[in-house]
């Protein structure tokens, strides 16, 4: 597996090719997905064969934007199998990474370790301070995308059911990133009650 083969591959073929409508879901969003389950890696003992699985499963879990908007995890996938074999990628491997990518789908089915450790990475932001600033991107990208969002009060609405139905799965995530993601949700609930 040329893992950093990969990556210089895929960080460079992003930076040109995504749309540059995607607020959200841009080459920020995967480098901090990538970052975000490199800290839960290391903290949770994760061996580097397997980190390498995970970290190449990060850099392709949103690359079907390439494609398409809706069912772009599939499309991951798709690139994915094209593009690894080039790399020593095994078949084996590549089905550990396509099912890694297919548990970030919302809502999120992670069973196994690694694909926990994805999915907790993919909504890192979710427990931390920057949650706000990001969530604002993803709302401005659903208005040109997805659907349009009426109000900035529908927005923290469906703010407000995401954060109660959420659920960290790693023992990495909750201790770091639970406690600020439901200060967050307070915050929202907040200003929800002050502007009713």
């Amino acid at each position: 597996m040329d893992y950093e083969g990969v990556k210089t591959f895929m960080i460079g073929m992003l930076s040109r090719e995504l749309k540059p409508d995607l607020f959200y879901h841009d080459l920020n969003h995967t480098l901090d997905v990538l970052h975000s389950a490199e800290r839960l890696m290391a903290a949770e003992n994760i061996n580097p064969y397997d980190q390498a699985l995970v970290k190449t499963a990060c850099l392709f879990h949103d690359s079907g934007m390439l494609k398409t908007y809706v069912g772009h995890e599939e499309a991951s996938c798709a690139l994915a199998a094209g593009l690894l074999p080039g790399y020593g990628y095994n078949q084996n491997e590549i089905e550990i990474i396509s099912n890694m990518i297919m548990t970030t789908k919302l809502p999120q089915s992670a069973t196994k370790k690694l694909e926990q450790i994805i999915c907790d990475a993919d909504l890192d932001y979710l427990g931390r301070s920057d949650f706000f600033m990001i969530s604002h991107r993803l709302k401005h990208e659903w208005d040109i995308h997805q659907f349009k969002i009426t109000s900035l009060k529908q927005w923290y609405q469906l703010q407000v059911s995401f954060l109660k139905n959420h659920h960290y799965f790693t023992k990495s995530a909750i201790t770091t990133r639970e406690s600020l993601k439901q200060q967050n949700l307070l915050e929202i609930l907040e200003l929800l009650n002050g502007s009713a």
